[in-house]
């Protein structure tokens, strides 16, 4: 099974997940806490960020995310979890300021990410200048992304100068992250989380300056006591904490 095919068969069910939601809230308060001019942003302002998400899915930190800027365009190459990104919207009407978009992104002056969200009248994506963006989140995606070198000078390619990022996603700690996904769910997990020392590393060879890796938070979720058994919920199930990471960089 493909990393897309997973998340289209589960696109339904996603928002179900009580540690997704946990997981979304805490990294929007990481990023609150790291750029406080999103705090600062009045909601339905003309002025704010132009913010990019890659790996949207369903649109959870999203939703959680667009008050705080002047737009957000949320990409995601799982149609399923788009499809079900656009469903929420749509019961959404008072959110105008978000477009998402199902792209696999690997060039910056993708005519898919073009559009303003803000100013839908534009039909011909094509005919619209390349679009720039102030600040490029992911949270939970980089684990999923075969090649980090890659999307990292996709990501430079579509800040603005000054721009940055902040890309949030647990710790590979050691042997013990692999049971941050129980075994049925391992289909398009490239990396057991991500190291300090490779993301720093990475996000300097693409460009970026003032790069800083932190701590954002930990989480405790439950996990498998055996591999393959399930995770059982409840007082009976085993849980376990997990350390986050926020990587951070601008583009000069």
């Amino acid at each position: 099974m493909s990393n897309n095919d997973r998340f289209n068969a589960e696109a339904a069910a996603w928002d179900s997940n009580p540690d997704v939601h946990r997981a979304s809230a805490l990294a929007l308060q990481s990023v609150l806490e790291h750029f406080p001019q999103l705090k600062a942003h009045e909601a339905g302002s003309s002025t704010g960020l132009d913010v990019l998400e890659i790996g949207c899915g369903t649109g959870l930190l999203s939703f959680m995310v667009a008050p705080h800027v002047r737009s957000l365009t949320a990409v995601d190459s799982a149609e399923g979890m788009i499809e079900a990104f656009k469903l929420k919207l749509a019961k959404n009407e008072d959110v105008k300021n978000v477009l998402p978009v199902c792209a696999m992104l690997t060039d910056p002056d993708d005519v898919r990410i073009r559009p303003d969200p803000l100013s839908r009248e534009h039909a011909v994506e094509k005919e619209l200048p390349p679009r720039r963006f102030d600040l490029i989140l992911s949270h939970l995606v980089l684990h999923h992304i075969p090649s980090l070198s890659e999307i990292f000078a996709t990501i430079y390619g579509c800040l603005k100068p000054g721009g940055s990022v902040a890309l949030t996603d647990f710790e590979d700690f050691g042997p013990e992250a692999r049971k941050f996904h129980p075994e049925s769910k391992m289909d398009g997990v490239e990396r057991h989380g991500i190291r300090r020392e490779d993301m720093k590393a990475l996000l300097a060879e693409a460009g970026f300056i003032n790069v800083k890796i932190e701590t954002a938070f930990e989480m405790e979720k439950g996990i498998e006591r055996n591999p393959g058994e399930g995770v059982i919920k409840g007082e009976d199930g085993a849980k376990m904490s997990f350390p986050f990471l926020i990587c951070m960089g601008k583009k000069a």
